[in-house]
């Protein structure tokens, strides 16, 4: 078939390249130009609405359902397809002879031409699969299986296997990736339903690379199926592992027995209706953002990203001035003039006081700090010296309640109730 050929018949493939390019400078192209014939043969089968093409594969397997006797007469097809309009039959019946997948004989009956009955063949193999195999693969396997069987192998053939077990490989990843129990579970189940196609591929592996007649090429993609044969082996044990942890985090919900797991799948299968009729009320209007920091911290952020005026403060990283140290300072000193206070006045209790009469004065921050020394006392454990170990040493215990007395002054709306009791040495020394 010449490109003179090609463009005369409305066939003109030249236009879709470069002007400097031939089609027979392209050998992949011009091998299918090679085939058109066969290539025409699906044309046929699938050009048209989508139930043109339904109709025509349905005629076609039935023909070729009968082996006994492939010839048929056109009142043996109209009387096996007076389900169907006879018009429509008619023009499918047209079409097919009209483009070479059956034959109209002179003894007036139609038959199979060979491109037609090897595109049903190939329809049939795809359609045995079952629903829950993967076609493409247990086709392709099973097209190995029978090149091999035949010597007829091809590197192609190989490598349409081997991009396939590597995308079922990536994709078996993608799913322990993912942390989704359902996309584990469901990719283990693809792996299970297709372990026979993944043990036969092996099978006809070893069967191809001990032949002695066998391309370098052959024999390299063979080897590299065979790596991604034994990855694909070793997935169902990291998609066990991967169950295994997710399962160590599955919540149970109270004492239901009802599963965070359970609790998924029962919302997957719900329609979108439905899981919107659940959610509604139980969202927002807007997103509620809540912020950890407090109000001061979102200020000095806030001047930092707005100010100029700090931000270049912040990236000046010069050393400063040189200054003369200070001489003879004294050194600054902690006040503790409020706890040398609250000894005091300690000391002048007999036997028990209110703690809130000890606290009180000043504002809530001095009360606040008194509390806190009061803790302290009878603290033998206490690693103090000075005024405070003095403090902690004073035969007091403060006892406080577990509910609280009204004050409203001085800053305190309500404190601990409590009371300042100094010990009964007596009774110490008889529980000693």
């Amino acid at each position: 078939m010449s490109e003179t050929q090609l463009v005369h018949d409305h066939f003109n493939l030249a236009s879709f390249l470069i002007p400097e390019v031939a089609l027979d400078d392209v050998p992949a192209l011009w091998s299918l130009v090679r085939s058109r014939e066969l290539i025409n043969t699906f044309i046929t089968l699938f050009r048209g609405g989508e139930e043109e093409v339904f109709i025509r594969l349905h005629v076609l397997r039935e023909i070729g359902a009968r082996a006994d006797q492939p010839s048929w007469l056109p009142e043996e097809l109209r009387r096996h397809f007076s389900y169907i309009d006879p018009i429509k039959l008619e023009t499918v019946l047209g079409r097919l002879r009209g483009n070479g997948l059956m034959v109209y004989g002179e003894a007036g009956a139609y038959r199979f031409s060979d491109a037609g009955r090897n595109a049903v063949a190939a329809m049939a193999m795809l359609l045995r699969f079952e629903d829950h195999e993967d076609a493409e693969l247990g086709f392709l396997t099973t097209q190995l299986a029978g090149m091999q069987a035949t010597g007829t192998v091809t590197p192609e053939v190989l490598q349409h296997l081997l991009a396939k077990l590597n995308a079922l490989a990536a994709s078996f990843e993608d799913a322990i990736a993912s942390g989704s129990e359902f996309r584990i579970l469901e990719a283990r189940s693809h792996l299970s339903s297709n372990v026979r196609w993944l043990e036969k591929g092996t099978t006809v592996l070893r069967g191809l690379l001990v032949e002695e007649e066998i391309s370098p090429e052959t024999s390299r993609i063979a080897h590299a199926i065979g790596l991604a044969q034994s990855r694909l082996a070793r997935v169902d044990a990291a998609f066990q592992r991967a169950l295994n942890k997710i399962e160590s985090q599955r919540v149970t919900l109270g004492a239901s027995g009802v599963s965070s797991s359970d609790a998924a799948a029962w919302l997957r299968g719900l329609d979108s209706r439905r899981i919107a009729a659940l959610a509604e009320g139980a969202l927002g209007a807007g997103p509620q953002t809540q912020f950890l920091a407090g109000g001061h911290e979102l200020l000095d952020r806030a001047e930092s990203a707005l100010s100029e005026e700090v931000r270049q403060m912040e990236a000046d990283s010069s050393l400063p001035s040189a200054e003369q140290a200070p001489e003879n300072e004294v050194p600054p000193t902690e006040d503790l003039s409020l706890l040398v206070r609250l000894a005091e006045r300690l000391v002048d209790i007999p036997a028990s006081t209110p703690a809130s009469k000890l606290v009180l004065g000043g504002g809530f921050g001095p009360a606040s700090y008194r509390l806190s020394l009061l803790s302290l006392l009878g603290n033998e454990e206490a690693q103090a010296e000075g005024p405070v170990a003095n403090l902690t040493q004073m035969p007091y215990d403060l006892l406080l309640e577990d509910y609280l007395v009204e004050v409203m002054e001085d800053e305190i709306s309500h404190i601990s109730a409590g009371n300042v009791v100094r010990r009964d040495t007596t009774t110490m020394e008889s529980q000693s």
